[in-house]
């Protein structure tokens, strides 16, 4: 029984941490743009406009809920849900420390990977099930999008998984700090075990897995259906795409769903690229900065820190690059990335064989 009720404590906490999230994550989105295009953003409800996100979210919840006449009211009534719930299921096997982890199963990131992959799912089911022409042209390219740009996301994990020697992700985090049971070479030739912080990160421990950390990023931002891959729900063509006809709590649960999965691909690439919740300060001599700044809290500090700064810059390119073509958003992927990542799954091989 006590088992049971740790399970809904764990199940509770991650997703009250994503409402908390998603709404600091609007508000600072709200005054990213803001401070790009030189305006002030939200003011006036509020100290600094805070209180503007929860006015919004008592505004949304008291929404008439519509379903259109022609719809598959099935599938339109499932598909917000799939859509968030497939994403959240993936913060189960993500370590938030040494020790912390939700669940802590052998092959962590092939679950997560897979997991999130019914996202694609439940934007199929909500263009379809709207019965509306922008809806399904925005389910479409969605799916064309995710699943094209999950085959570099998913070579560029394998690049970092070949070095690693595990799926687990909590094995991986070990391997990037001051707690590595094994030696820790930066680019292959320092032995840094001793040393932590930023030079035992995967991304330092051979020279490709920084292109990989790279096209893992851009990948995630099309996983994320984030611009300048927005295209699924672009406004200026197909008013919202695929969630063009919800309202209120389901719409929520979309938006909600889009911010989850904004912090899930960045806490991912921080796991597997950025030392996880590893301290990136480094031992010097007799001053221990590495050994110091680890532990529990330290390392839901550190990957706290870690995973919003990138979410920081995926705002800040939502702002800054225009939205791509659709054939220019294929031919960044088939054509680019996808040989770069595949290069880089086969240097990782080379590299674990004749250099670690």
């Amino acid at each position: 029984m006590n088992f049971y009720l740790t399970y809904f404590i764990v199940a509770f906490g991650l997703f009250a941490f994503v409402g908390l999230f998603t709404m600091i994550g609007v508000y600072a989105e709200r005054k990213v743009s803001a401070f790009i295009q030189n305006r002030l953003g939200p003011t006036e409800t509020g100290k600094f406009g805070w209180l503007q996100v929860p006015a919004d979210m008592l505004k949304m919840v008291q929404k008439e809920f519509i379903i259109p006449a022609a719809a598959d009211k099935i599938l339109f009534l499932m598909a917000p849900a799939v859509i968030f719930i497939g994403v959240y299921l993936g913060f189960a096997a993500l370590p938030w420390a040494s020790g912390v982890v939700p669940a802590n199963i052998n092959i962590g990131l092939y679950y997560v990977f897979a997991i999130i992959s019914i996202e694609t799912l439940g934007i199929l089911m909500a263009g379809w099930g709207s019965n509306n022409k922008y809806s399904i042209l925005g389910a479409m390219r969605s799916a064309a999008q995710i699943i094209s740009y999950e085959i570099p996301a998913g070579f560029a994990l394998i690049a970092v998984v070949m070095i690693a020697q595990t799926l687990n992700l909590q094995e991986i985090s070990m391997q990037q700090g001051v707690l590595a049971a094994e030696k820790i070479k930066f680019l292959g030739i320092w032995d840094v075990s001793h040393i932590g912080g930023i030079l035992s990160w995967n991304v330092f421990r051979a020279p490709h897995l920084l292109v990989a950390f790279v096209i893992y990023f851009i990948a995630s931002l099309a996983e994320s259906n984030r611009a300048p891959f927005d295209i699924p729900e672009a406004d200026s063509e197909l008013v919202s795409g695929f969630h063009t006809e919800f309202t209120g709590l389901q719409f929520a649960l979309v938006f909600l769903a889009e911010y989850s999965m904004m912090y899930l691909v960045s806490m991912v690439g921080v796991i597997l690229f950025l030392g996880a919740w590893n301290t990136p300060l480094p031992n010097m001599g007799g001053v221990r900065l590495a050994d110091w700044t680890t532990g529990t809290a330290w390392g839901i500090i550190w990957i706290l820190i870690k995973t919003i700064a990138l979410v920081g810059v995926q705002m800040w390119i939502r702002w800054t690059l225009p939205r791509l073509r659709v054939d220019q958003l294929m031919n960044l992927c088939w054509k680019i990335l996808t040989p770069l990542a595949f290069a880089c799954m086969l240097i990782s091989g080379v590299w674990r064989l004749w250099v670690m």
